[in-house]
């Protein structure tokens, strides 16, 4: 959850994940749809949001209004014939799985925590292990309802108003407020993942063992972004597909720690975590493991510590997450790794992924074919901006892309070279919304 902090103002400072930046906004919280608009209009921009897991600014709203949707997260119908659930945008993915696992049926896709909104998950058009095969979020959004400020609410579907539709998913929530949505599940008969993990070494073994899976249902690598040498670009490339060995379904599990309060900044350094990748790529004594495990540790490894991002200290994390073609000499993206190598920041949460063909239905969606990288920085001032900037430098001279979810960082210039179709996409953006992305991506339109 987006979390408040004081400062000496009377407004409270809100935010994301990855808590910075830290913005001051005002909060209406919406319990039903007819909440929306609210009875007396907002003198400032306003912006839905859910439980703030974006990692940056898109979710934020500096001296605006933001809209709590985590009033509305009631479930509204369900078909067992089809797998496809009705309910509102302010339900988490964890709350579907509650009702869904029991009876047989999964989310179509996943990122790696289920503490995000319905809502948050079509703004973001959010992806998952399984991009190669599912695509996006979206992909699995047959209809829903959007409202917009001027009283107007109209049902979105590929047929019925379909260029909202596509604005809306990957619109990062500027079009209007999502007050249902539907979502089609996948059945499943087991809550345990058949799981294979196999270690390699090195960017072209990364991409071999990718192309080799194509087929295979989920597809994720960690990779070890500190060490050099003989261990450039090492790492553990993991597969699961779901069990197809029938077995009693029972609901999710619940968190059992949290991190209390924010860790030492120190604690995260080239020294400790080279130690901590160097436990993790060991820990697997063998070049490769099957076994069976349950789908939780597999799609949600951090969902079990509470408040994990306190362990980057006290000013925060930024995470950089690009997509790259996959040319044939990896050029760009082994230039991104050597230059985070070379950086000396620490990341120890590192994933690679190959993402897949299928193309989203929404304009602004992120995923694209190629390859993507995804990492954590402990925010330590200029220096690490400095990084984040060359990082997205290569990415722009590698004609790739950049997630607006994980970042806080990128430029106009940048975004607008990776997001040509802005302009034509801010026409469908309700005139009394806008984000603190939004007005720092486009300030120089």
């Amino acid at each position: 959850m987006f979390g408040p902090s004081t400062d000496q103002s009377s407004k409270p400072q809100f935010y994301s994940w990855g808590r910075y930046p830290r913005l001051v906004a005002d909060v209406v919280s919406l319990n039903w749809s007819s909440d929306f608009p609210p009875p007396a209009p907002s003198a400032t921009p306003m912006l839905p949001v859910g439980l703030g897991r974006s990692y940056g600014d898109c979710c934020l709203l500096d001296r605006g209004t933001l809209l709590s949707t985590r009033g509305m997260t009631r479930l509204v119908n369900f078909s067992p014939e089809t797998g496809v659930l009705r309910c509102e945008g302010g339900i988490s993915l964890g709350e579907i799985l509650d009702f869904a696992v029991p009876r047989g049926w999964f989310l179509p896709v996943t990122p790696g925590t289920k503490y995000v909104t319905v809502g948050g998950a079509i703004a973001n058009d959010i992806h998952g292990k399984n991009h190669h095969v599912a695509g996006t979020f979206g992909c699995h959004v047959p209809r829903f309802e959007l409202a917009r400020s001027d009283h107007t609410r109209m049902e979105c579907s590929p047929s019925e108003n379909a260029e909202w539709y596509r604005a809306t998913i990957g619109g990062l929530g500027l079009t209007g407020l999502i007050t249902w949505a539907e979502v089609k599940l996948r059945p499943i008969v087991s809550r345990k993942i058949n799981y294979r993990s196999i270690k390699f070494n090195g960017i072209d073994e990364f991409v071999e063992l990718s192309r080799a899976s194509s087929s295979v249902e989920c597809t994720v690598a960690w990779i070890d972004c500190i060490s050099r040498g003989r261990n450039f670009a090492r790492g553990i490339f993991m597969l699961g597909e779901h069990s197809t060995v029938p077995e009693k379904l029972t609901a999710p599990s619940k968190r059992s720690l949290t991190v209390p309060i924010a860790m030492p900044a120190m604690l995260l350094n080239r020294f400790t975590v080279g130690a901590l990748n160097s436990l993790y790529y060991h820990k697997q004594l063998s070049r490769e493991k099957n076994t069976i495990i349950d789908y939780e540790p597999f799609f949600y490894p951090l969902d079990r510590l509470g408040q994990w991002n306190r362990i980057y200290g006290r000013e925060g994390l930024l995470q950089f997450q690009c997509v790259l073609p996959m040319n044939d000499d990896l050029r760009g993206i082994t230039e991104i790794l050597r230059t985070i190598t070379a950086s000396g920041l620490a990341s120890f949460l590192a994933v690679i992924k190959v993402f897949g063909n299928k193309q989203s239905p929404g304009i602004m969606s992120f995923p694209r074919p190629g390859i993507t990288l995804a990492l954590d920085f402990p925010v330590r001032g200029d220096s690490t901006f400095a990084v984040l900037d060359r990082l997205s430098a290569i990415t722009l001279d590698c004609r790739g892309g950049m997630y607006p979810a994980k970042d806080a960082s990128m430029t106009s210039t940048q975004f607008q070279a990776f997001y040509p179709q802005w302009r034509d996409f801010s026409r469908f953006i309700d005139p009394s919304f806008s984000s603190a992305f939004w007005q720092r991506v486009t300030a120089n339109a």
